[in-house]
């Protein structure tokens, strides 16, 4: 049976995952605490800047722009808001984000040589595409990925591609079927999942998520492997090029406010 495996959760965007059993999708159509926080460059962003823009043209600063997010070990506690981090030296710190987000701030600066702040958006977060919702992956399809790769586990590409949403009992690149032309959607648990865009990858797969460190020739065997294993029920039209993986979907309004749930039935609708 289809189910939904996995819900994960990245509350500070570049920064690790928190795995829930539950989940509820927001008014804005993104999941409740989902890069609900983010460090921005003081240089670029400001706090006048609008939150409903677009967080890449208002300065984001996530792993896309430090590779040193990796040494990095973090966990967040929705409860009491507490994030805690950990370096690769053995630094251990606690920040409460309702009441300490500058004093994080502050540290992430210096531990970056950047001037960064942190700011919170409950609303929708920060996440890429934020007009958007949930992204999807297979369990199979970061099992098949993993197999491209000497030493590469599923855990591993896991954290390398981090979708929000991991369903199991489909094949390899079930979800590259719901775009494009007459594309169908899914439901988990009876909450509509519309896809809307194949997600376009950037150089964070690239590394190794323990060390930072790029693994030799990723994004050409990448392309490769992910050309010759492209699905025939999918829309190549739908795919600028090979260089992508997971899908980006949407939860129509009126399913907006529902709960996810880990083991809730996946089933495709049209």
């Amino acid at each position: 049976m289809s189910r939904l495996e996995r819900v994960r959760i990245y509350p500070v965007k570049g920064l690790d995952a928190t795995e829930l059993e539950s989940c509820e999708v927001l008014d804005g159509g993104t999941l409740a605490g989902d890069r609900e926080f983010a460090l921005f460059d003081a240089a670029v962003a400001s706090e006048s800047d609008d939150v409903d823009g677009n967080p890449h043209d208002n300065g984001v600063f996530n792993a896309k722009h430090s590779d040193r997010f990796h040494e990095l070990d973090t966990a967040y506690d929705p409860r009491t808001t507490t994030l805690t981090v950990e370096t690769a030296d053995g630094e251990r710190r606690e920040f409460d984000l309702d009441d300490e987000r500058a004093a994080a701030g502050a540290w992430f600066s210096e531990f970056f040589d950047a001037d960064l702040t942190l700011r919170r958006d409950a609303s929708r977060g920060f996440v890429d595409r934020r007009e958007m919702g949930p992204s999807v992956i297979s369990t199979a399809t970061l099992s098949a990925v993993a197999s491209w790769f000497d030493d590469l586990r599923v855990e591993g590409a896991r954290r390398r591609l981090r979708a929000n949403l991991e369903v199991s009992g489909v094949p390899a690149f079930w979800e590259d079927r719901f775009v494009g032309d007459d594309a169908p959607a899914f439901e988990v648990g009876g909450v509509r999942i519309e896809g809307v865009t194949p997600c376009a990858r950037c150089v964070v797969p690239e590394r190794d998520p323990e060390t930072g460190e790029p693994t030799p020739a990723f994004r050409q065997r990448f392309l490769e492997k992910r050309e010759k294993t492209f699905p025939e029920w999918a829309d190549e039209a739908a795919f600028d090029h090979f260089y992508t993986l997971m899908l980006i979907g949407q939860v129509p309004e009126r399913d907006r406010g529902a709960t996810l749930r880990v083991g809730d039935a996946v089933e495709v609708v049209d």
